[in-house]
């Protein structure tokens, strides 16, 4: 009896020891084939990591201009209605123009030293008390804006049609307070012939009071606009009154930038093609026709890259684990080092348009941190 419980004992822990050997052999098998993978496999994997850090990188910029712009939700304006809304204002073409026919923006335009700021007339509630005081009009200056930096001022003026062909006298003048109310000081006043039943575009140079209001801001009250044909009708529009909503004027200022472009500091650019492991930038083109956002009206699409790749463990066991364990990895992740804005001109969710600047939209450069 001894003997037979002896033999079957040794007979059951052999066979376990062989079951228990061969899952240890496939254990390690498998371990193997992931840690020092195949020349295919290892491109694969790297090819599947860098396709989730594009995604990832494509739902952060989404996600990112919706909370910039303080949006909950992308406004919903079709491309139908950008048409209509969109003004055929001058200075907006031109902005529009600065995008190639890509929807990117040109190079010389992203090598430029300058920046165009737009600023709608408004109706500053904190002079209404000021007896005579025009209702427009007034700008909220930006504080970039500086006097020495102004390479060019224009005051931007919608002419309704007149019913013949007429002369036309545009009038500003600096509004200014006084103990009697309020003070008008005429600064432009300009002529010009216009064809009946025609509205237009004009502009006037406003550089000079433009640099006083920053100089001495006590003095911004403000403009008043006037613009007469020869019968006495005022034909320039002034408020955003029920069918010319985006007419009102506004003042375009080109501004240097200041601030010089430093070189763009040293570091691994891949294409998607590169059999390159370490982290590095890969370029990413935002199309944001594609995202069905048809509220941006510029740029359609831009060049976004993102960041991919391994970082080297400061201790040599913890590449090892890196490479077993990737996505549970604790140490130095590859991502972007420097990012730089872009200019958007979009609708926001009351269908005004804005021309503002994105931040952190482009990666210039990627490293382990």
């Amino acid at each position: 009896m001894f003997i037979l419980l002896y033999l079957s004992f040794w007979s059951v822990l052999g066979s376990h020891s062989q079951s228990l050997s061969s899952t240890a052999a496939t254990k390690t098998t498998t371990l193997q084939a992931f840690v020092t993978p195949g020349e295919d496999n290892g491109q694969c994997t790297t090819c599947q990591f860098r396709q989730q850090s594009k995604l990832m990188r494509l739902h952060s910029i989404k996600s990112q201009i919706l909370s910039i712009l303080r949006l909950e939700q992308a406004p919903n304006i079709s491309r139908d209605t950008v048409k209509l809304l969109l003004p055929k204002a001058p200075p907006l073409q031109e902005l529009l123009d600065q995008y190639d026919q890509n929807g990117g923006i040109s190079e010389d335009e992203e090598q430029s030293s300058s920046e165009t700021i737009i600023t709608m007339a408004t109706e500053p509630q904190a002079f209404t008390h000021l007896e005579g005081m025009p209702k427009c009009c007034m700008f909220s200056l930006s504080p970039k804006i500086m006097p020495n930096s102004i390479l060019k001022a224009l005051l931007w003026i919608y002419l309704r049609p007149a019913e013949e062909p007429t002369t036309v006298f545009i009038q500003i003048s600096h509004l200014r307070a006084s103990s009697e109310g309020s003070n008008h000081s005429r600064i432009r006043a300009q002529k010009i012939d216009v064809n009946a039943r025609t509205n237009s575009w004009q502009h006037i140079n406003m550089k000079q009071l433009l640099q006083l209001w920053l100089k001495q801001p006590e003095s911004h009250f403000g403009i008043e606009i006037k613009a007469f044909d020869v019968n006495g009708n005022d034909l320039a529009v002034t408020s955003a009154e029920s069918g010319e909503e985006g007419l009102q004027p506004f003042l375009e200022v080109k501004i240097s930038d200041t601030g010089k472009r430093s070189r763009r500091d040293t570091g691994l650019d891949c294409d998607e093609h590169s059999t390159e492991s370490r982290c590095c930038r890969y370029p990413l083109t935002v199309d944001f026709e594609e995202f069905g956002w048809d509220w941006i009206i510029a740029p359609k699409r831009y060049k976004a890259n993102y960041c991919s790749g391994e970082c080297v463990q400061k201790y040599p066991h913890s590449h090892i684990v890196n490479k077993a364990n990737p996505r549970g990895s604790v140490g130095p992740c590859c991502t972007p080092t420097k990012m730089s804005p872009i200019n958007m001109l979009y609708f926001n969710d009351r269908e005004q348009i804005i021309y503002g600047k994105i931040p952190s939209m482009v990666v210039d450069l990627c490293g382990c941190s």
